[in-house]
């Protein structure tokens, strides 16, 4: 049924914004704790040039999300299907002509502007499974009719990016696979793939030294007997990151050393990426590391309760669904590897680390996800 007048007048879920708001100056603050040894390094100590250009990139994502939040997400699907074919063209670009850094080749680099498409496809893949979903519900259990047109799309964009980005690719997956159990698919159908997946992440990290390091660091045992043993040996390998991040959180305590007093920041390889809830820790102790898990619980709280639960139609549904997962269980993970519960990843925190795609795509999703609220049916 078509939105009303009214209806659009709704304003956007106050929560969602509000949580978003909150990680996003928690970010500020801890970036520009975290990022001196970055601006020693990289540009003789100048910790404001990075610390504006994180402010930037924080306002274009809000930005992004204000403009989305404005735009009926059902116009929007209707280019779900050309954003994914582009989003799959760029990752095959990166194949070719992507950019190279420490060790991954995930970007790509339009003169000054660097990327990473991935990040591109994960939003535009949650918009197009959506619509195939929604499109689909009267024979979503058949296998052929229902199931493997999902497929035709999801599989070429996550083996795409679990070339070069295992993690990425992961949550995505796992995004999906919450998208398909509310969209009706069969279980049989999802195992089935799910298994298939499991055998294909394990060739993955068996084909990459790197990959295999940090899996061999994180449990302790050596699983791939074709993996080189100086990979895990240099000063910044996944076991050095992993201990100097459970060391942040062990130097904590309830209230931490306070602002700006972080130790931990100047051993950190990338203290205000993939670490930077070690920093939070470190700093504002085990009641600030707390505060932000609990933001991303509410978000997820709100996000499925009242969002997805009031949308008016099976899009919608199916959007805020994937959309709060993808944001949530990319928090979630992130702070599982600073407590040495996963493996390194390199996922960022979203609107918490220091990034670009990354927090550009985190604002689209946020975008949509608060145009669905718009029109959310009240709470009853």
């Amino acid at each position: 049924m078509p939105a009303s007048a009214s209806s659009l007048r709704q304003p956007a879920d106050r929560a969602v914004i509000w949580s978003v708001l909150a990680l996003s100056a928690a970010g500020v603050i801890a970036v520009y704790s975290a990022i001196g040894f970055l601006a020693e390094t990289k540009a003789g100590g100048d910790t404001e040039r990075f610390l504006f250009r994180h402010v930037l990139r924080v306002g274009l994502a809000l930005g992004v999300a204000g403009t989305l939040s404005f735009l009926d997400y059902r116009t929007l699907a209707r280019f779900s299907k050309w954003a994914l074919v582009a989003s799959v063209s760029l990752l095959v670009a990166v194949q070719v002509l992507g950019v190279v850094t420490n060790g991954a080749q995930r970007w790509l680099a339009l003169g000054p502007v660097t990327f990473q498409p991935s990040d591109l496809a994960k939003v535009a893949l949650i918009l197009h499974v959506a619509v195939l979903l929604a499109r689909k519900q009267d024979y979503v259990g058949a296998f052929m009719r229902g199931f493997v047109p999902l497929l035709v799309w999801v599989v070429p964009t996550v083996l795409l990016i679990g070339k070069e980005d295992l993690s990425t690719a992961a949550v995505l997956s796992a995004t999906v696979g919450v998208m398909m159990f509310v969209g009706r698919v069969r279980v049989m159908h999802m195992a089935m793939v799910g298994l298939a997946g499991l055998l294909l992440a394990t060739g993955f990290l068996a084909s990459s030294p790197q990959r295999a390091a940090r899996m061999e660091a994180w449990t302790g045992l050596e699983l791939f007997a074709s993996n080189d043993d100086e990979v895990a040996i240099t000063s910044g390998d996944e076991n050095y990151q992993a201990d100097q991040a459970r060391i942040a959180i062990a130097m904590c305590g309830i209230s931490g050393v306070g602002p700006g007093k972080s130790v931990q920041r100047d051993f950190l390889p990338a203290p205000y990426n993939d670490f930077i809830l070690a920093i939070i820790a470190e700093e504002y102790g085990l009641v600030g590391a707390l505060a932000v898990l609990i933001v991303f619980a509410w978000i997820l709280g709100r996000g499925f309760l009242r969002i997805a639960r009031g949308a008016p139609d099976p899009l919608g549904l199916f959007l805020a669904t994937g959309l709060t997962t993808a944001v949530v269980l990319g928090g979630f993970i992130n702070a599982m590897v600073t407590c040495g519960l996963l493996p390194v990843t390199g996922l960022a925190m979203p609107f918490v680390s220091y990034g670009g795609t990354s927090l550009l795509a985190t604002g689209a999703m946020v975008g949509i996800l608060l145009n669905v609220s718009r029109h959310a049916k009240a709470a009853t």
